[in-house]
């Protein structure tokens, strides 16, 4: 099976940001929304089709750092250097909540999969689970195996998956009671796990992204060629998880074949963004379309007009 290429036509250009753009993530569904976060403090609402600013949801004092999606799209949380979790109703633009606790800056946040739980991981090293169905404001648990900033969170069904600066993915096995830690060696960035739980994607400070077994830690492939030492550049998989992709600090989108690891053409890829590229993210269902946040304050939609 030949892997979807890569939507690569510049489709429109979100750029109402002032600053860096940190975070991008897609609604659940058929995803026609997006939500960005920014350096400005604002979190913002996009028609990925028409470019159009639906709304802006400001009540943060620091910048905003990252973003969760709740599977029905009427709330989302963010978080960033305030250290704490805002909960947001998205049709009255308010926030509902806000969770207190970390000492840090915020730089994961997650819902579980019926938004009744929320884990947040901070520059604090601990990750803490928040039940929002409860009256209490304390996180209904503390996870504090790591030893440096938490950059990245994920729960499935039975695990939470964390990615830290020290170099470690824990996984969580919330129904044993075990922890699984995979040393892997440089600061980890971002953990994106496959739908099948099966494997994961790390992305790391040496300029690598690596797939893993998620039950063994064993390393299943190694992708590399783009330069990625000093910013959080999260890795992705592209459409039904056939490639990978990643942003890169100089601005390029590289795509390789997940099953051989080869970087796909062209190689090198064309400079998408003239500052580095914090955030990638493949739409959820669409094989032609792509989204990219940078730190030159601006979020593409890429589209592959050849299959549309």
């Amino acid at each position: 099976m030949t892997p979807s290429p890569l939507p690569r036509s510049l489709h429109v250009t979100l750029d109402a940001h002032k600053g860096p753009v940190n975070v991008a993530r897609y609604s659940k569904g058929n995803a026609k929304y997006i939500l960005t976060g920014g350096q400005d403090r604002t979190v913002r609402l996009w028609n990925t089709s028409t470019g159009a600013e639906i709304k802006v949801f400001a009540a943060h004092g620091y910048e905003i750092l990252t973003l969760s999606v709740a599977h029905d799209n009427a709330k989302f949380v963010s978080a960033g250097g305030d250290r704490s979790v805002f909960l947001w109703d998205v049709a009255t633009g308010t926030t509902v909540r806000r969770l207190s606790g970390h000492m840090g800056k915020v730089h994961a946040v997650e819902f579980n999969e019926d938004a009744s739980v929320v884990a947040s991981g901070s520059y604090d090293a601990t990750v803490r689970l928040w039940d929002l169905r409860a009256q209490t404001r304390q996180a209904i648990q503390v996870l504090e195996e790591a030893r440096d900033t938490v950059q990245s969170i994920h729960i499935g069904p039975a695990t939470i998956v964390t990615g830290s600066v020290d170099g470690y993915v824990r996984t969580y096995d919330l129904r044993k009671g075990e922890l699984r830690s995979d040393f892997i060696g440089h600061p980890v960035t971002s953990v994106v796990p496959t739908q099948d739980h099966q494997t994961y994607l790390v992305t790391t400070l040496d300029s690598h992204i690596r797939l893993m077994d998620m039950s063994t830690g064993k390393l299943l492939n190694d992708f590399s060629g783009h330069v990625n030492t000093a910013y959080r550049c999260r890795g992705c998989f592209g459409h039904a998880e056939a490639t990978v992709i990643c942003g890169d600090e100089k601005g390029m989108v590289w795509v390789w074949d997940l099953m051989d690891a080869k970087v796909l053409p062209p190689n090198p890829p064309p400079k998408n963004h003239y500052k580095v590229i914090t955030w990638t993210e493949h739409h959820p269902t669409d094989a032609n379309e792509l989204i990219t946040a940078s730190a030159d304050g601006t979020v593409k939609v890429w589209r592959n007009t050849e299959n549309m």
